[in-house]
Order: C-alpha cells, then structure tokens, then sequence
C-alpha cells in the first residue's frame, strides 16, 4: 500500500458532478492518494445546472463524497465547500455547518504563514452568470457539446497513440474575446484581494489553472476536473504548487464498484454530521 503524499491545504474547484464531462474517478482517485488539514472545494462540485437538465447522478459521484467522507473520519481533515455558480442551490442554506468539520459557505480567508488568502470561486465577477443566466445555460449547452466532441476525438487520438488535445482550451487561447475576459477576470480578483487586506487570490471558474503575481497580489486558480485535472496544494512550509493529475502517473484510478452503500467508516461520519442538522 502507498503512502498518500501529506499537504497542510488541497484546493480544488469545477469537478461538475452530475455533467458527462466529470472526472469523478480521477478526483476520487487524488483524494484517496493525499491526506490534508484542510481541504477546500472551491465552487462547481455539484453541477446543478446538468442536473437539471437531465444529467444523472452516478455511483462515481457519490464515490467522490465517500472518500471526502473517509478524510474527515480517517485524518480530521476540515472540508470547506465553497458555493459556485452550477452550485448555487447552496444559496439556500449557505452560510452552513454540519457537525465539526464540514463548513459550507459562499468566500474563505486562509491564513498560511504569514500571509492571507481570499478564496472564492470567481463567478462574482461573471456578468453573464450573475445577469444574464439564460445565456450563461446557452454557453453551458455549447461547451458540453465540445465536450462530446473532445471525447470522440480523444478516443481515436489515443487509438493513434497521440496526446490529450482539448477543443475549448484551444479556442480559448486563440479567441481575443476569451483572452480579454480571462485577463480582466484576473485583475479583478486581485483588486478584491487588495479590498479584503490580503495577500493573494484563490478562485476556480474559468478551469485554467494558474500561479502567478498581478503586481503585489498572487494570483493563484485551481483549474478543474473536467478537462486540466489540477489542483492547488500547501505544503508545511507554506509553498504553493499546482498538480496536474495526467503528471501523476502512479495514481491508481479504481473502476466503478457495484456496491452502491458506504462503507461502515463513512456511515458513521455521515451520521455524526447530519445529526447535527436536526
């Protein structure tokens, strides 16, 4: 059995559960081969948006949330969930506590080291999610469609031994509309960070993953489950690193199994929380 890597602080964002597009076993997988203080799901874990649409809840998604399960009971770890723009169901009940460590709530300050960090998952800055939702769900419609598309084609690339190739990156870096966004999206950011007091921003939203500085702030991105695979990592000393899944080559990533039930330690974990609710 393999050591899991130990981390002071995980983030990750934009898993999307619920869409086609998710790598819910990949993210399981990084779960199961990490332990953390603190993990902090940066917005978009849930697709609620697809859910409505007709997407389906499957036994790799609710495997996602066993093995957060199992980090509380195993580790103690301290789960944030941060709401996102497809989670925005959240709203309801945000901000929110079930038992010890799981926390619920729309923006966090993390203090590592000396330094502070407002997380958030960056669609307050989305005129189109926040005014104009009706073309935001277009836009979510046409990116699923690539998705599709990315899919078939990375299915025979892989069949001609090729690389991972992904349409909407490609477009993205290529369209100056897209380019213009993301760079204003970025400053933005960091203009909230400098309003709060804090050293840095960590947001999600725009799944490209990213550490940089924006003249005194550092400005970092979790990327996304969907097609980069990243997450954003703090180790004891307070250092900052981006991992990229398809770098992780010794990751183990399980089939689905038949057994729909949790297992009897995130039962119990599971219990303990939502005792709390009533």
């Amino acid at each position: 059995m393999k050591t899991p890597k130990q981390y002071k602080t995980v983030i990750i964002s934009d898993v999307h559960l619920g869409s086609e597009g998710s790598k819910a076993k990949e993210v399981t997988a990084f779960l199961k081969s990490i332990t953390c203080e603190t993990l902090i799901m940066n917005g978009d874990i849930i697709d609620g948006w697809q859910l409505k649409k007709g997407g389906s809840w499957k036994k790799k998604h609710t495997a996602f949330f066993r093995a957060v399960l199992k980090m509380i009971e195993n580790h103690n770890t301290k789960v944030i969930y941060l709401r996102g723009n497809h989670d925005d169901f959240l709203d309801q009940i945000i901000p929110f506590q079930l038992g010890k460590y799981f926390i619920v709530q729309r923006d966090y300050i993390l203090q590592s080291g000396s330094k502070s960090y407002l997380i958030t998952h960056g669609d307050i800055f989305d005129s189109v999610t926040s005014k104009m939702k009706w073309l935001a769900y277009l836009g979510d419609i046409g990116y699923n469609f690539l998705l599709s598309i990315n899919k078939l084609y990375n299915q025979y690339r892989k069949w001609r031994g090729f690389t991972y190739y992904s349409f909407s990156q490609r477009i993205k870096q290529k369209v100056k509309d897209a380019v213009n966004y993301v760079s204003d999206f970025e400053e933005k950011l960091a203009e909230l960070a400098r309003a709060n007091h804090c050293d840095g921003i960590i947001c999600g939203h725009i799944h490209k993953p990213d550490i940089r500085q924006i003249q005194d702030i550092t400005y970092m991105n979790s990327g996304d489950w969907v097609e980069s695979l990243t997450a954003l990592v703090e180790d004891y000393q307070g250092n900052w690193d981006l991992l990229y899944l398809l770098q992780e080559s010794t990751l183990e990533v399980e089939e689905e199994s038949n057994d729909e039930a949790l297992d009897s330690q995130a039962i119990s974990t599971a219990k303990g929380i939502f005792m709390s609710i009533s």
